[in-house]
């Protein structure tokens, strides 16, 4: 009599950690489900030896952006193609990029634009955030609802660029949508009014160089930016993550709304931990492959970042992966190898740099435990994104998005050997302990540091549809409502 497997896959010797627990236990996975966690599991039809070796779940890069399309020639380097790539081989298994509204557009157009941006491209499994750049009542009252209902469950406004920016009315408008329609809403906090003013009087006298753009967005712009937004959310008792938080000044103002109880959420990215401002000046222009708003900050800044890091302030760790190229004429260089600061494209890459960094950075240097590291690179993303328990954990009837870590002697990142499209890398000669070994997807290897194997199987990721985050929403709480009564005399408590 032929006997059957019990699972496709088994892992063996697996030393777990999810954002709760650590335990030693072998993996069984079925159709790229996991199945069964336990010691002496039954046979697979394949089988690996972790040997020992961490094993985590899959990274959610809940920010980050592909081939978002641009209104002033710029151009991204990675597509969904590479920049999925890049994200298995960092141990990204989750990405949730942006679909931009362009202003006298809609949602939708945005968000079908998206789709066939995608389309056949992607490795990993994806979600898709909004970007809310013109909130027309036709957009409030209808369209944003309907996503919103259809799994689009939380988009992001901006508080400077021109071209994105709201206003304060525009952004309690769309916080109005957010409350009653519990969607997830975050802010790009930085006052546009002083970086204009900042940037017109440094170029007046001539400060035109990449290390300028720290100062047109000192820290207090950033600051009041991030009071603001708090504010109008507590305002409306309507949940909001700060975005990209660079240090201290925004870190005491969500620090002291979380104190109060306010519903206010943050989350901090590579560039805060590992840049500073030094970057910006070094080697003339070439410090643009730094520049990225917020701006990196001082070292005091950035061991505060590492503090809030640890004592929970943050509850997601992003890439913020803005892919464009240095030595490009639709990258970078849009204005010329000499262009002032405010005409360099804003971001830099990391999606692939970004786990490796923290647990390297981080778990091995004993800054953060390993369970922290879970819960900020996978677990609340997927809380708060609405993808959990499908993502984000390693648990019974959860996809095995699996990553098996190596740990080594220091060895310096170079951007020869990663694989998105971007020519450089910020993190260049910067050494890591730590990568990963092999990356699964929902029990598909992607990649394998021994041999170098990587997925070429373009358009296997899924496109996930978001519910509603997971118990990040207040206003249904016995005695909320008392403390809001302009919220019930409005209608909307």
């Amino acid at each position: 009599m032929q006997v059957h497997p019990a699972f496709d896959l088994v892992i063996r010797n697996a030393r777990i950690a999810t954002a709760a627990d650590t335990f030693s236990a072998d993996i069984g996975i079925t159709d790229g489900v996991i199945a069964s966690l336990g010691q002496g599991l039954s046979d697979g039809a394949r089988e690996i030896d972790a040997a020992g070796r961490w094993v985590l779940p899959g990274g959610v890069d809940a920010h980050c952006h592909l081939d978002q399309p641009s209104d002033d020639g710029t151009v991204m380097a990675d597509d969904f193609a590479s920049g999925t790539r890049s994200a298995a081989c960092g141990g990204t298994t989750t990405i949730i990029p942006f679909a931009l509204q362009r202003r006298g557009g809609t949602l939708r157009e945005a968000v079908a634009d998206y789709h066939a941006r995608a389309a056949g491209k992607p490795i990993v499994d994806y979600a898709f955030h909004l970007i809310i750049t013109d909130p027309t009542p036709a957009l409030l009252e209808t369209e944003l609802p309907a996503l919103i209902a259809e799994g689009y469950t939380s988009f992001k406004i901006y508080m400077t660029y021109d071209a994105l920016k709201l206003d304060d009315r525009r952004i309690i408008d769309v916080l109005e949508v957010a409350r009653r329609e519990k969607a997830m809403t975050m802010v790009h906090a930085e006052n546009a009014d002083c970086i204009a003013w900042l940037t017109e009087r440094m170029l007046e006298r001539g400060l035109s160089a990449p290390s300028y753009h720290a100062l047109s967005r000192v820290p207090v712009v950033e600051r009041e930016a991030t009071h603001r937004a708090i504010s109008l959310a507590e305002m409306l008792d309507t949940p909001v993550l700060i975005v990209h938080v660079s240090g201290r000044d925004a870190i005491e103002q969500i620090q002291q709304a979380q104190l109060r109880g306010a519903p206010i959420y943050a989350e901090t990215c590579p560039q805060y931990l590992f840049l500073t401002e030094d970057d910006l000046g070094g080697g003339g222009f070439e410090g643009v492959k730094c520049l990225c708003s917020p701006p990196p900050r001082d070292a005091a800044n950035q061991a505060s970042v590492w503090r809030a890091l640890d004592h929970g302030t943050f509850q997601v760790f992003s890439s913020d992966h803005a892919p464009y190229r240095y030595a490009d004429a639709h990258g970078k260089q849009i204005a010329g190898d000499h262009a002032p600061f405010d005409r360099v494209p804003n971001g830099i890459p990391g999606l692939e740099t970004r786990l490796p960094l923290l647990f390297s950075e981080g778990v091995m240097q004993g800054r953060i435990g390993v369970q922290r590291f879970v819960s900020l690179t996978a677990t609340e993303p997927a809380k708060l994104y609405g993808l959990y328990p499908r993502k984000g954990s390693i648990a019974i009837g959860g996809d095995a998005d699996l990553v098996i870590w190596d740990t080594f002697a220091p060895q310096p990142i170079r951007n020869r050997a990663l694989h998105h499209a971007v020519d450089y890398t910020p993190y260049e000669g910067r050494e890591v302990r730590a990568w990963p070994a092999l990356t699964l997807s929902r029990g598909t290897i992607l990649w394998e540091r021994a041999t170098g194997y990587v997925s070429e199987a373009r358009g296997r990721g899924e496109f996930l549809r978001c519910a509603r985050p997971v118990d990040y929403h207040r206003q249904s709480r016995p005695g909320r409502r008392q403390l809001f009564p302009w919220l019930e005399a409005l209608g909307i408590a």
